[in-house]
């Protein structure tokens, strides 16, 4: 047997000593930014839920991206998330709740969060890195889509889950999708939504690299720390001129394309990398 257990006595605290105790406690920020040099990581953070998307994740995770879009110190963007997901979409707990109150912002979501937080991956003026640290879902797996490299640990997989929960794609999967595995393939992944795993995802052309867990940070850093030391106006131009692409004919395409031509040949790191050419030397680009 074990002795009885008595709790220490302490002295009532007055209310807003224990009101300031709360607030000490309160929970951490569900995306955490983190700075090294030029490379901005943004980090969902919430890793009992699996880094699921509740209404405060989708918000923080908004501003966080427009800061990082808007910073030009930053040069290259990682997305990431913590514990053993990346991000399995949305919330469905909170999702439930709010089906039963028949809440309206369980729809607004769609265009007041998902959909500008794609736009910023998929459009910002400089590279973005998903560092997929395990599974993503729906809107997760859409985010990752987004990013320009994916570098995925063997361990996790993607899952196209809308249809699984009877909702259509959202996030620009639907978009996304048939540009990176053909339309054939997009529809058959989103009807029949399964888990991929890592390798497959490799072969469809869904992730660019396949890494060992305890590889994944060293590789994402060496290749966001590359491309942050490189010209950051070009990358931006030339995801710019790809998105444009896709949805215009030949004639538009190459007036597009003419218009940046013009804007990166103005910049100071064209002018450095010609410069450097002639000399035969390596240029150092400023992001300029």
């Amino acid at each position: 047997m074990t002795e009885p257990q008595t709790e220490p006595q302490t002295e009532p605290q007055p209310a807003d000593a224990q009101q300031s105790s709360a607030t000490s406690a309160a929970a951490p920020s569900p995306v955490v930014v983190e700075r090294d040099g030029a490379v901005a990581t943004v980090r969902l953070g919430r890793p009992e839920a699996m880094n699921s998307l509740d209404i405060a994740t989708k918000v923080a995770l908004l501003a966080a991206l427009t800061e990082v879009a808007e910073d030009a110190s930053v040069r290259c963007v990682v997305l990431t998330g913590s514990g053993r997901a990346f991000c399995v979409g949305q919330d469905l707990r909170e999702h439930v709740e709010l089906l039963q109150r028949d809440d309206a912002s369980l729809w607004e979501t769609v265009p007041a969060h998902y959909n500008p937080i794609v736009e910023l991956l998929a459009t910002m003026n400089k590279p973005v890195v998903a560092a997929l640290n395990g599974v993503a879902a729906g809107a997760g797996a859409a985010f990752a889509m987004a990013a320009d490299f994916r570098v995925i640990v063997d361990t996790a997989g993607i899952n196209l889950a809308f249809a699984g929960i009877a909702l259509s794609c959202d996030s620009g999967s639907s978009w996304w999708l048939p540009r990176l595995v053909g339309p054939a393939r997009a529809k058959e992944l989103l009807l029949l939504p399964r888990t991929l795993p890592a390798d497959e995802c490799l072969q469809l052309g869904l992730v660019t690299q396949v890494v060992r867990p305890e590889e994944l940070t060293a590789t994402v850093q060496e290749l966001a720390t590359r491309l942050a030391a490189g010209p950051t106006l070009a990358y931006g131009s030339i995801r710019r001129a790809v998105a444009f692409s896709a949805g215009h004919d030949l004639s538009a395409s190459l007036a597009h394309e003419a218009e940046l031509m013009a804007l990166t040949g103005a910049s100071a790191d064209h002018h450095a990398a010609v410069a450097a050419f002639l000399a035969k030397e390596r240029p150092e680009f400023t992001g300029r």
